[in-house]
């Protein structure tokens, strides 16, 4: 794959409406889940972006039949799997490119009773541990062997029992994968400090609706009782949440008047008041929320006074994947604000790029980073920059978008890998971003 960028003009004024794609992280789990089945599964609103395509080729190399029945639409049927494939090192290289792979093993460890995973790649933002993932499917039954020299892990179990499970840590992909495996365990099992974010529960969903027994759905302690077989069921991946998150920052801080339609409102959380934190104003209209073009926003302080802080914390708290987001709005703020990255430790390295931009960043270690907001009175400066991970890719091309000079954003595959089409849909909107060879 050749390197492309992005020519990205600055000033730029959109207006519009803009549809948000189908949640990433989400599709990730529930196309991981076909193989919990030997019948058809059809899923609606996959996104069309770099992980998921992978994530699709994985399974078509595991035997997975799929049929493209429109752009954002497939059916799956896992009615024929190669297991020895699992070992080969075709799929041993082709997982290890995408960290998305790991939530292959609890299916497959459920149905064909062994796993074989690549150490996975993904996102710069620091150690990912998977020890979570293999805790969990430890405790149902399964034994596990690291090959240090292949660096490849190897699981597997004759029989996979219920069990009371408390989680080492809030995991996303972790319950996901733990949930997977127990749906077709022996007896009941309890998944204690499990995530319970809206990816959880939309897959707790369809396992369900293919005839697993899930209970607690949406808190943090899910009872299963283990089934002998799954069925197929038709699936709908909800809204990108992270996706429009980035649209309110690309509105409020281009100063433009953007619509973003069909949101799923009662999946997004504390998100639009944590950007109503920022003085932006957002109108929820039916299931869509308009931004009007804003002059100036202001960040509120807290009751007593003090400095706003905005944090991550596991669902329902303010999801890590829009800190970026929130750090690069709040350099046009009137006033200052303190970003806390807990979550994760690298994730917060891309503001040396904000401040080569004008931006007035206090690093002040690398989990938080204090902004004191411009308040439009020094527009940001075009640079030319490259992007570390999904995430903050798309908040150096809304800071990009708002400059008052072309920028050049490099390493754009990072960011081809969470959203569709980024370019295109923000043309349709007034944008200028052209897509360059480098």
């Amino acid at each position: 794959m050749s390197n492309q960028a992005f020519r990205v003009q600055g000033n730029a004024r959109l207006s519009g409406s803009i549809e948000p794609q189908g949640a990433k992280n989400e599709a990730l789990q529930i196309i991981s889940a076909v193989l919990l089945t030997p019948k058809k599964v059809t899923i609606k609103n996959v996104p069309d972006i770099l992980d998921i395509r992978k994530q699709i080729e994985l399974l078509k190399g595991l035997g997975v039949r799929v049929e493209k029945i429109s752009e954002n639409e497939y059916s799956f049927q896992a009615d024929d799997i190669d297991t020895d494939h699992l070992s080969s090192d075709a799929y041993q290289d082709n997982a290890s490119k995408i960290r998305g792979s790991v939530m292959l093993i609890g299916p497959l460890l459920a149905r064909f009773k062994k796993a074989y995973l690549p150490k996975p790649g993904g996102d710069k933002i620091g150690r990912r541990r998977l020890d979570t993932h293999f805790l969990g499917l430890q405790k149902l039954g399964a034994t596990f062997n690291y090959d240090e020299a292949g660096e490849k892990f190897y699981i597997g179990s004759e029989k996979l029992k219920g069990t009371y499970i408390l989680m080492d840590e809030i995991s996303v992909t972790g319950t996901a994968n733990v949930l997977m495996a127990a749906v077709l365990a022996e007896g009941i099992t309890q998944i204690y400090n499990a995530a319970c974010e809206p990816y959880i529960q939309q897959l707790c969903k369809m396992l369900n609706n293919m005839g697993a027994r899930i209970s607690g759905v949406g808190s943090n302690l899910l009872t299963v009782h283990g089934v002998d077989s799954l069925g197929g069921t038709e699936h709908i991946i909800l809204p990108d949440m992270i996706e429009i998150g980035s649209f309110i920052g690309l509105a409020a801080m281009t100063q433009s008047p953007l619509t973003i339609t069909n949101v799923s409102v009662p999946n997004l959380g504390i998100i639009p008041s944590t950007f109503e934190k920022l003085g932006i104003t957002i109108e929820v209209k039916g299931d869509d929320l308009f931004i009007p073009a804003q002059e100036v926003y202001e960040i509120q302080s807290f009751i007593d006074g003090s400095i706003m802080t905005i944090y991550d914390a596991p669902w329902p708290g303010f999801t890590p994947d829009l800190l970026s987001i929130v750090l690069v709005v709040a350099t046009q703020a009137r006033g200052s604000i303190l970003i806390h990255q807990k979550m994760f430790e690298s994730r917060l390295f891309f503001v040396d790029k904000l401040i080569d931009m004008g931006a007035q960043i206090i690093l002040c270690d690398p989990h938080r980073a204090t902004v004191i907001g411009l308040e439009r009175k020094a527009q940001l400066r075009g640079i030319r920059m490259s992007s570390p991970d999904i995430r903050a890719g798309v908040s150096l091309l809304i800071a990009a978008l708002s400059a008052r000079s072309e920028s050049i954003i490099s390493n754009i595959s990072q960011i081809d890998r969470g959203y569709q089409n980024i370019d295109g849909r923000l043309n349709a909107l007034g944008a200028q971003i052209e897509r360059i060879e480098e």
